[in-house]
């Protein structure tokens, strides 16, 4: 995650994303360098639009909440009239 994180930094700094830039922000971190997850991302990543799949992604995270929204009031719903049907229950009992 952490190399990521260093091409996501390189990203907003506006500066090449290369093997020697995210080296160097792994080992200022204080973390071990493993050399063939760097190559790999890098090479992943050349082709990559970095504001596009933030947008993406701020998108799809903002659109879930409102699709769970009517499962929650319906749930909420259901309980309430279990609530209801208790209680006429327990005053039948009253008088019964």
């Amino acid at each position: 995650m952490e190399y990521i994180y260093a091409a996501m930094l390189l990203n907003s700094a506006k500066k090449q994303i290369t093997e020697a830039s995210i080296t160097s922000i792994i080992k200022a971190a204080g973390l071990e360098v493993d050399g063939a997850k760097i190559k790999s991302l890098v090479e992943a990543l050349k082709d990559v639009d970095f504001e596009a799949v933030i947008k993406d992604a701020s998108t799809v995270a903002v659109a879930a909440p409102v699709a769970a929204a009517p499962v929650a009031e319906h749930k909420a719903e259901k309980k309430e009239e279990k609530t209801v049907e208790e209680a006429s229950a327990g005053l039948g009992s009253l008088f019964g």
